[in-house]
């Protein structure tokens, strides 16, 4: 699907769904911004929208076409031979978690930024172009006035839509306590093991896309306009918080997986506990039985009138004996 708008410099919405055939006469035209939007296009609109129409270079379409892992953002000046002009190419990741499936789903957003266009590149649906499209169309706080305007509201959304997703997680990681605490079998500590790779995930995805945010918040692009640097610095500082957060809850399911083991060991130690306990009450009748099951031709106590009751009166006694003794020492 190919959406397309331009705007006009004071962020009115000037035309949508434009023919292909006028996007370079709209380019030309300094008083229009023009931002197209390819959601799971085919290879054909691929080819024609980043190749014919705007020219742009042959590594950033590859790196667009293929799932980059990293974010990244890179400049591309035009050379002797060059139909584009300058743009920035980022790659940026926004996430969602499922505690259902217990993963992090992650979908990639691909801008290429220029002067006067801006085009995004997705293969699945994303929340925040299609919230940052309706505000530009409706002209919600002149946030269509720039190119730059709406890489910044697209990269804010991006970061606010980690928040729902770690509240998701740290219901998950308290469950999960609970669960270590109460029930520490083998299920949860599968369970622990895998959301601590999910956060691991989470934050090999985080670094480098924080690094991305550092240099626009730094203002070491010229496409960016120094007076949008403060907006570009608040999202990095919303990222950066959220950094830390995955941090707290690796350190979080970390403590949770000692806890699981401390009790985990516990249970095995009440268990050896009592099979010790069992062992060492039935020791006196196993004694006593053993010692009159050798069936000797010749054993004094065979021929006892009373020595049946007797054998059973020593073994009661001792194992009464020996529970007491336990109880005495607090061992049961």
């Amino acid at each position: 699907m190919v959406r397309s708008f331009a705007f006009t410099t004071q962020g009115r919405l000037h035309s949508k769904d434009i023919e292909a055939f006028l996007m370079p006469t709209l380019l030309a035209d300094t008083n229009l911004f023009l931002w197209v939007d390819l959601e799971a296009p085919t290879p054909d609109e691929t080819r024609f929208y980043l190749e014919e129409v705007f020219h742009f270079h042959p590594l950033s379409i590859e790196d667009c076409v293929v799932e980059n892992s990293a974010p990244k953002v890179e400049e591309y000046q035009p050379k002797e031979g060059d139909l584009f002009t300058p743009y920035l190419f980022i790659v940026i990741h926004a996430v969602d978690y499922s505690r259902q499936d217990g993963v992090f789903a992650t979908s990639e957003l691909d801008f290429f930024l220029g002067k006067n266009f801006l085009v995004t590149y997705h293969q699945d649906p994303m929340r925040s172009v299609s919230v940052a499209a309706d505000r530009c169309v409706r002209g919600a706080a002149h946030a269509a006035r720039a190119p730059d305007r709406v890489a910044h509201m697209l990269l804010d959304l991006i970061v606010d839509g980690y928040k729902p997703a770690l509240d998701e997680l740290s219901l998950e990681i308290a469950e999960l306590e609970e669960q270590a605490l109460t029930e520490p079998t083998r299920e949860v500590l599968n369970r622990i093991i895998q959301v601590k790779k999910e956060v691991f995930h989470l934050r090999q995805i985080i670094g480098p896309q924080r690094e991305v945010l550092a240099r626009f918040a730094s203002g070491e692009f010229k496409l960016i306009r120094p007076h949008l640097l403060p907006y570009f610095r608040d999202v990095y500082d919303g990222l950066f918080r959220i950094s830390n957060l995955a941090q707290s809850y690796t350190d979080a399911l970390t403590g949770i997986l000692q806890v699981y083991l401390s009790m985990s060991s516990n249970q095995t130690g009440e268990i050896m506990k009592v099979l010790t306990g069992i062992t060492v009450i039935t020791t006196p009748l196993m004694l006593i039985g053993t010692w009159y099951g050798m069936n000797f031709r010749h054993m004094p106590e065979l021929e006892w009138e009373h020595g049946y009751w007797l054998a059973m009166g020593v073994t009661a006694v001792l194992t009464a004996l020996t529970i007491l003794y336990f109880k005495w020492r607090r061992w049961f």
